[in-house]
C-alpha cells in the first residue's frame, strides 16, 4: 500500500500541465499542428492535412473576427485544439459561437484538456458579448456527448447537409 507521501507524489506526477493559447495571425504553424492532430483524432488525416491552405490564407483566417482557434500546448507540443465560428445574428444585435471541431490527442484524453479549452472559449465569448455557444455531437460519440452534457443543455435537432448547385431551380 502506498504511504500518504508516496500517494501524493504519484498524483502530482499524473497531473497534466498545459496552457491554452488563442491562436493569432502569426500562429499558422500551431494551426497546422492542430489540423494534424484533428486528422489523427478523427481518423481523417487526408481531410485535415492533404490540401491545407497556404500561410497567407490561414493568417487571414486567424486574424478574422469571426474565427477562433485555440490550442492546448504541453511541453511545446499541441495536445488539443478547438475551432469555432462567430455567427453575427440578424434578428437581434448579438452573436452566437459555433464550435466546429474539438479534439485532444489520444495520449492526453480524460485529463481536463477539452473542458479547459471550452472554458477558455466561454471566457472569450463572454468578453465579446456572445449570446450562446453551441456544438454538435454525432450519435454514438459517447465521450463528446458526455463532455457537452456536463457543460451545457442538450437539444435534439436534425442536421442536414445541402449541396451547392450552379443551376437555377
Amino acid at each position: 500500500m502506498l504511504g500518504v507521501a508516496k500517494l501524493g507524489a504519484a498524483l502530482d506526477a499524473m497531473k497534466m500541465i498545459f496552457d491554452i493559447h488563442r491562436l493569432g495571425s502569426e500562429d499558422t504553424a500551431s494551426l497546422r499542428a492542430v489540423l494534424s492532430m484533428f486528422g489523427k483524432a478523427f481518423n481523417e488525416v487526408a481531410t485535415y492535412t492533404a490540401r491545407q491552405p497556404d500561410d497567407e490564407y490561414l493568417s487571414r483566417l486567424l486574424s478574422s473576427d469571426t474565427f477562433v482557434a485555440l490550442a492546448a500546448i504541453s511541453g511545446g507540443n499541441v495536445i488539443g485544439g478547438v475551432t469555432a465560428y462567430v455567427l453575427p445574428k440578424f434578428e437581434q444585435a448579438r452573436s452566437e459561437l459555433y464550435i466546429y471541431d474539438v479534439a485532444v490527442d489520444e495520449n492526453y484524453r480524460r485529463r481536463g484538456v477539452a473542458t479547459a479549452m471550452i472554458g477558455e472559449l466561454q471566457r472569450l465569448a463572454a468578453e465579446r458579448g456572445v449570446y450562446v455557444i453551441f456544438v454538435q455531437a454525432d450519435r454514438g460519440d459517447e465521450p463528446a456527448i458526455a463532455l457537452y452534457t456536463k457543460l451545457g443543455v442538450r437539444e435534439d435537432v436534425l442536421h442536414f447537409d445541402i449541396r451547392p448547385t450552379n443551376s437555377a431551380a
